[in-house]
């Protein structure tokens, strides 16, 4: 079975080719202290070896979300970044989000990620409260955002069904042992599984953080760690030419030493938007400190062409582009032929709409580096658990070398806090 790939052509007119030899010893020094945990942050690299965790949760998360699916129609899932992001991403990915793919399916709808009145009002709307789950996300349980979610959609819940069964349907993804969500699930009976304390939410997506609502859709899970498991043991190779995580962790920091200070990300499937959205989450959250980091951007394409085509072909050229492209399509559709060539199409006729998207990919792949946007590729064969699996262990595993490369700890977040001070102060808060 062939493996995600790093395809690189594109960057050789920027990027010398002494360039990786000269990077090679930060790369490979970055990797040692990730391994041996000597690095910053070396308390949260329990994300590391979660593909070889197979233990009893994992049985238990596959119970609980049988008994979703088996029970109920919606499961509503409650959490603010990494608590939310890996599960959508695959969710949306696999087609398991879209609402009349299959009416037999549990619907999985994420709350907690904003604080809009008319965003929880139509989800309330919504959702058939007599056959509703939810899965509340959060280490505390006092992260503003998901909890006046949570307080706000359990009332509902109970209202509608009753505390007992109220209390029977809702699960806590939180600390073994304490914090507020603890406690109230302990108090009120929840089933709980763990958020690892080795384990920061933006490296969660394989934890019961993403794995209890990615199973809930139907999604299977044993894929998933299988795929992420297949890239650890890639991951550990400290070759750069067949570690295509060190290779774009090495590469994105020798663009930033050229002031390419901002990455897109760009797709051409839009079942990968909210991998876009992880992403931004992982390398923003885990770079940008100390006045460093790559800004993380993405787009969808060829819809954002027409959009932002303009600015990434021939606007400022501080950035460079990273592709994701689905080589095999699940579905193929053949463009048709018209006897009356009204839209002058006919010069496609018989080709698959695959091709034309492939095509559209290359060429703007060619365009941008004309253009002086400086691109590479990463390739996955299909979409599927496995290889998704592979995708989000060789972004986790990238940016950890990157952000210790580029000279931070990549697993802290002290930033994220300046807003909820000014916040708490103007809702008058104790003591802010």
């Amino acid at each position: 079975m062939a493996d995600l790939r790093l395809e690189i052509e594109n960057l050789h007119e920027v990027v010398p080719d002494n360039a990786l030899e000269q990077i090679k010893p930060d790369v490979l020094g970055a990797q040692k202290a990730l391994e041996d945990h000597t690095g910053a942050g070396n308390d949260f690299h329990g994300w590391l070896d979660l593909p070889t965790r197979r233990n009893l949760e994992l049985d238990d998360i596959k119970k609980a979300a049988d008994t979703i699916r088996s029970e109920g129609k919606y499961l509503i899932c409650i959490g603010i970044g990494g608590s939310y992001l890996g599960a959508q991403a695959t969710i949306s990915a696999l087609g398991k989000q879209i609402p009349c793919h299959n009416t037999n399916e549990t619907q999985i709808f994420f709350a907690g990620h904003n604080m809009s009145s008319q965003y929880l009002t139509e989800l309330i709307k919504t959702v058939d409260w007599s056959s509703t789950w939810i899965n509340v996300i959060s280490k505390s349980g006092t992260t503003t955002e998901p909890g006046l979610a949570f307080r706000i959609l359990y009332d509902q819940l109970v209202k509608k069904v009753g505390k007992h069964e109220a209390n029977r349907r809702v699960i806590a993804t939180t600390d073994k042992s304490r914090g507020a969500l603890k406690r109230m699930a302990t108090e009120n009976g929840f089933q709980t599984f763990v958020v690892p304390d080795d384990v920061g939410g933006r490296f969660s997506v394989l934890t019961a953080v993403g794995l209890l609502p990615i199973a809930a859709a139907g999604i299977n899970i044993d894929k998933l760690l299988t795929g992420a498991y297949k890239m650890r043991e890639i991951c550990r190779n400290n070759d750069l030419y067949k570690n295509p995580a060190l290779r774009y962790a090495a590469l994105r920091n020798i663009l930033y030493r050229q002031d390419k200070s901002i990455e897109i990300l760009a797709n051409f499937e839009p079942a990968l938007h909210s991998i876009g959205e992880w992403w931004k989450q992982l390398f923003g959250e885990s770079e940008g400190k100390a006045g460093k980091g790559i800004f993380p951007v993405t787009v969808d394409l060829s819809t954002d062409l027409h959009s932002m085509g303009q600015m990434i072909q021939e606007g400022m050229r501080h950035i460079f582009e990273t592709f994701m492209i689905i080589e095999d399509a699940p579905t193929q559709l053949t463009i048709p032929h018209w006897k009356d060539d009204y839209d002058g199409f006919n010069y496609l006729a018989g080709k698959t709409l695959h091709f034309v998207n492939q095509k559209a990919y290359e060429g703007t792949a060619q365009a941008h580096k004309q253009g002086g946007c400086p691109n590479m590729t990463i390739f996955l064969p299909e979409l599927s658990e496995f290889y998704l699996g592979q995708l989000f262990y060789f972004f986790e595993y990238a940016v950890a070398i990157s952000g210790y490369v580029l000279g931070v700890n990549p697993f802290d977040q002290p930033g994220v806090e300046a807003y909820k001070s000014n916040m708490f102060r103007l809702l008058g808060k104790t003591g802010f």
